[in-house]
């Protein structure tokens, strides 16, 4: 059987322990679980199809390991990505550091790459206020600083994850990238269909 075909490759970032992994757990299986993930190494991968208008794109998620002990290995997978979903814990400010790192990295290594900044864990803030880390107004202001997307998302919940991910994929659907791709393709069918009519 063929690989399944992926129209934009999209990387999640992020300090261990932000919940990368519950993120994409939730949006691609609709599940939470409660209890600590095993630690990812290197990173994970799922594809999953989205409707965007008439069409319908395939995601391919990559799930990067948040230890700085695996940076190096993260680079491999954000290489060539069109879009990179940087999350950071609401509750742990030291991930909103993290997070300014990673999105240096990729304006300076894949400026092609479109960011979506994600402050995961917002269902434990709607529970005690007082343990939220990361300022909403200051998070906004780096997103526009940086020309990125801010979403407050709860994988718990199921909280803004949907509309994160359609959002990469309206924003895909409708960059040059994708129409470029669109056109080759269309071009690589009709030279496959001539080269058989004789």
């Amino acid at each position: 059987m063929s690989s399944q075909r992926v129209d934009a490759k999209v990387v999640l970032l992020g300090k261990e322990y932000v919940g990368k992994t519950s993120l994409v757990e939730r949006y691609v299986h609709k599940r939470f679980q409660s209890g600590p993930y095993q630690n990812t190494i290197g990173a994970a991968f799922v594809a999953k199809p989205i409707q965007v208008g008439d069409k319908v794109l395939t995601l391919g998620i990559w799930d990067t390991a948040g230890a700085e002990r695996y940076e190096a290995m993260s680079r491999i997978y954000y290489r060539g990505a069109c879009a990179a979903i940087v999350c950071y814990d609401l509750t742990d400010s030291s991930s909103f550091v993290r997070l300014k790192f990673w999105v240096k990295e990729l304006q300076n290594c894949e400026q092609q790459c479109k960011i979506y900044m994600c402050g995961t864990k917002s269902d434990l803030i709607e529970a005690d206020r007082s343990i939220r880390q990361v300022d909403y107004h200051d998070a906004q202001d780096y997103a526009e600083e940086m020309k990125a997307e801010l979403f407050e998302t709860s994988s718990k919940t199921g909280r803004n994850i949907d509309e994160l991910f359609q959002k990469v994929a309206e924003d895909f659907y409708n960059s040059t990238a994708f129409q470029v791709m669109t056109e080759e393709r269309e071009t690589d069918l009709r030279q496959r269909k001539g080269c058989c009519h004789h």
